[in-house]
């Protein structure tokens, strides 16, 4: 697992995005045992880093489901799941403190 963690920060990081962060969720009670989000620099970047993804993780990794918004994408993994987003979006939906506050085993406020 730790691998496919690395591989996926690594094509995240190679190409722009920003503040990658990892959330472990095994034995949290959540459906996925991993969460990575990740900042774009903008819609057309958000696009491309789901593109770099799919290149450079198949055959490896498969692609379970992707939910494409260009300002918002999620890449269901199927244990793991990624949220790509534009900064706007990052901030508005704040993923990060119910990701955080589920990850250290605190029940989250309803979102």
């Amino acid at each position: 697992m730790e691998n496919r963690i690395e591989s996926i920060i690594k094509v995240l990081d190679t190409n722009k995005a920003e503040g990658i962060e990892v959330f472990d969720l095994r034995e949290k009670n959540y459906f996925v045992d991993y969460a990575i989000i990740a900042s774009s620099l903008g819609t057309k970047h958000t696009l491309a880093l789901l593109d770099h993804l799919k290149k450079d993780l198949k055959p490896a990794e498969k692609f379970n489901n992707v939910d494409e918004s260009g300002d918002w994408i999620v890449i269901d993994l199927g244990d793991i799941l990624i949220h790509i987003m534009t900064p706007e979006y990052r901030v508005r939906y704040d993923m990060e403190s119910f990701l955080s506050q589920l990850s250290n085993g605190k029940e989250g406020d309803g979102l």
